[in-house]
């Protein structure tokens, strides 16, 4: 297991707060993470919610929570029952000790939004990012770097036997993603339409967002539903939407903000780039590796 960064942090953060919000883009590491912190707690309870047979333990919520006041209780894709966060808040107003939830989320819209609605002053958020060159870079190994670049920080594929395998374990991850993943969370967009436009974003790395643009790519598509698609991988974490930093507020608010790929594996898997060499040699390269940098600061 590689050590991460945030899990003093994690542990600072749980013996202070009744709960803890730990948000991520999928397969960054949140579930052997939160197994790690578990595993420091005798009694810990673990529930994946995308498993029925998990999910069916919640059927009544208030009971099963009072239940295990008295052990840590890990909640894996918690933005699967987002009207658990209704339950959550007047049981921890009726027992604030800290430690008792660790809460794993791979939508940062919905659960932002149930911070303000339900839990605030309740819960601390926290971000696992994909892995950072400072967790598996030894200072001076330019390979291993060179390696988290061209592969990206999901562990499985930056942890893969060989570079082929770790491409074809990104190409199965993306179709997933918009197979799978956002139509349980949803999301009511065509695979092959979101597919279009994510990759349209990644020939696109680092460039101010211009919805009218890519919504006439999508087909004649309006500046309002390009604008959705990007809300929906920013909202899943994919993508990264950066604004800028302006001194004068109004002007901050009309200038477009950039895009990037967060994941820069995910970015070269879009693109077809399948090794470092294609890499090195691709129009892409300068704005991949700024999106890297901009990911470890």
């Amino acid at each position: 297991m590689i050590d991460r960064q945030l899990s003093p942090l994690l542990d600072e953060r749980l013996a202070f707060y009744p709960g803890i919000v730990l948000l991520g883009p999928r397969q960054v590491g949140k579930t052997t993470l939160a197994k790690a912190i578990a595993a420091r707690h005798p009694g810990a309870l673990f529930l994946d919610l995308e498993r029925p047979a998990d999910r069916a333990q919640l059927t009544e919520p208030e009971l099963f929570l009072a239940q295990h006041r008295d052990r840590l209780v890990v909640l894996d894709e918690v933005q699967m029952l987002p009207d658990l966060f209704a339950h959550l808040r007047p049981e921890m107003d009726a027992d604030r000790r800290p430690g008792r939830f660790l809460l794993l989320g791979s939508a940062s819209g919905a659960l932002l939004q149930q911070r303000s609605e339900s839990l605030a002053g309740r819960v601390g958020y926290l971000e696992l990012t994909p892995l950072l060159a400072s967790e598996v870079a030894a200072a001076n190994d330019l390979s291993e770097l060179q390696q988290l670049w061209h592969r990206g920080g999901c562990p499985l594929a930056h942890l893969a036997p060989n570079d082929r395998l770790a491409y074809a374990w990104r190409q199965d991850f993306i179709q997933s993603f918009l197979q799978r993943d956002l139509p349980q969370m949803g999301v009511s967009v065509a695979a092959d339409t979101l597919h279009r436009f994510w990759r349209m974003l990644a020939h696109l790395q680092g460039q101010l967002f211009n919805a009218s643009q890519l919504g006439q790519s999508l087909g004649g598509a309006s500046h309002t539903t390009a604008a959705r698609y990007l809300d929906v991988l920013v909202d899943t974490m994919v993508v990264r939407r950066l604004e800028p930093h302006l001194p004068n507020v109004g002007k901050r608010l009309v200038k477009s903000p950039k895009t990037y790929i967060r994941d820069s594996g995910l970015l070269h898997a879009l693109l077809n780039i399948a090794s470092l060499s294609d890499l090195q040699g691709h129009p892409i390269v300068g704005a991949s590796w700024e999106g890297f940098v901009v990911e470890q600061v």
